[in-house]
């Protein structure tokens, strides 16, 4: 049997065959049931921020989430103080909004 390629795999017509990211994302994340609560949260938090955007675009700032959010590591989220948040609300690198 031969490895299936791109042409092969069925995408939904929403999925960017250009951006790698959703890509990665349509074939390996979504529709897929998750148990894994850094993971559930790590969703809950970009979905909050992705409100009234693309999800490729939060797709796209994941990474930068990530290092701003210390991994999803909720014991580590929940000690944020007013610097902390005052430093994610200057950070280019992730969706920002002061309301």
């Amino acid at each position: 049997m031969e490895p299936m390629t791109d042409k092969d795999i069925k995408r939904c017509f929403w999925e960017n065959p250009k951006n790698p990211l959703y890509i990665a994302y349509h074939d390996d994340e979504w529709g897929v049931p998750c148990h894994d609560e850094r993971m559930l949260f790590e969703m809950l938090i970009l979905e909050g921020f992705q409100a009234g955007l693309s999800w490729e675009c939060v797709l796209n700032k994941r990474e930068a989430f990530r290092e701003a959010f210390d991994n999803f590591d909720v014991q580590e989220v929940v000690k944020y103080d007013d610097n902390k948040l005052a430093e994610l609300l200057v950070n280019p690198n992730i969706i920002r909004n002061r309301l």
